[in-house]
């Protein structure tokens, strides 16, 4: 049975049905929202500013590598980022958790792993986006913050915002869940500061190239150009949001590709990459750090790059100086949900 997702983006006629049920979610969003600007929820601001990164889908829309960009391109500025995350998938029996790149996907989450080894910034996770805000101050010398999802987390509040779009898929049927992918309406990007495409923009929207650089080898860490795979069969393995943009990518290079698709966040087990026949196996990075502790030396991780555009910089170097520099933290007044 295909994942509902995929009918999403296929534009399945039957969704039609879940309408009722996704016009019943808007209502919810919309009355979330209002509860927000009129002071019934309360929203706080961190002691340090943040950068929301997040999307109005569900699934993977390339923000993760963006937030990887984002925390090098601020400490080349200058700053000393600190990151924030969910943690979607620990099993911690507490909360907020300190991550680092040796820390356990299992209890913090693979994607938060992953971005502490890729990043070595100071990094918390939790569900609730203040608290780990609060944890990464208190913990970290980081003089700002880089929220990885949250975009509807209006607890916290932020001093910019970034929206990311996957270029291909879009917003699938345009319903709102679960007849479709968006958690809240597309009009929702109006309001952000910053609307990043993985694959070409149009109008306001910067567009963002996402590209594999070479393979590593999880079990000691050397390093190998994906074109010296090319001559031979190997396995790629993905448990991803969207793990047909890194099967594409690896057959731009590759010619005998058999790819293995698990769902988002697997738990990954010896068992599952056991092919038996001796081939090289690929994955994704966020992948590899479930598997770094059995995988054998056919294994190897890709990581996702990304190039953004000066046009971007340029931008985001603006909204830093207005909004984080000058001290005076405020985003435009229509933007705002509540005083503090």
């Amino acid at each position: 049975m295909k994942r509902l997702d995929y009918h999403w983006y296929a534009r399945s006629p039957w969704l039609l049905l879940l309408t009722p049920l996704s016009l019943l979610f808007r209502i919810a969003v919309r009355l979330r929202r209002v509860a927000y600007r009129r002071g019934l929820l309360r929203s706080r601001r961190a002691a340090v500013p943040v950068i929301m990164v997040g999307n109005i889908t569900v699934g993977g829309t390339g923000k993760t590598p963006l937030v990887a960009w984002l925390a090098r391109y601020l400490r080349d500025k200058g700053y000393r980022p600190g990151i924030i995350a969910r943690g979607y998938g620990g099993t911690a029996s507490q909360w907020p958790q300190q991550v680092r790149p040796d820390s356990d996907p299992g209890t913090v989450g693979d994607e938060a792993v992953m971005l502490a080894g890729r990043t070595h910034c100071p990094m918390a996770v939790g569900p609730d986006r203040v608290a780990a805000a609060d944890a990464l101050v208190q913990h970290s010398d980081c003089d700002i913050i880089i929220s990885d999802d949250g975009l509807q987390h209006y607890a916290l509040r932020r001093d910019i915002e970034i929206a990311v779009i996957d270029g291909v898929r879009r917003f699938g049927s345009g319903f709102m869940l679960p007849a479709g992918p968006l958690r809240e309406p597309v009009s929702r990007l109006d309001e952000v500061d910053l609307v990043v495409v993985n694959g070409l923009g149009a109008g306001r929207e910067h567009p963002m190239r996402m590209f594999t650089g070479d393979a590593y080898r999880l079990s000691d860490g050397s390093r190998r150009k994906l074109s010296g795979f090319q001559s031979e069969p190997v396995h790629a393995v993905a448990g991803i949001g969207n793990p047909q943009r890194f099967f594409r990518a690896l057959q731009q290079d590759l010619r005998m590709l058999e790819v293995h698709e698990f769902p988002d966040h697997h738990r990954f087990r010896a068992e599952d990459i056991a092919f038996g026949d001796g081939r090289t196996i690929l994955m994704t990075e966020k992948d590899a750090v479930k598997c770094r502790y059995f995988a054998g030396e056919d294994v190897w991780y890709v990581p996702a790059e990304v190039d953004m555009k000066a046009a971007f910089s340029d931008r985001l170097d603006e909204l830093l100086e207005q909004r984080v520099r000058t001290g005076s933290r405020d985003r435009p007044a229509s933007l705002e949900l509540t005083g503090d």
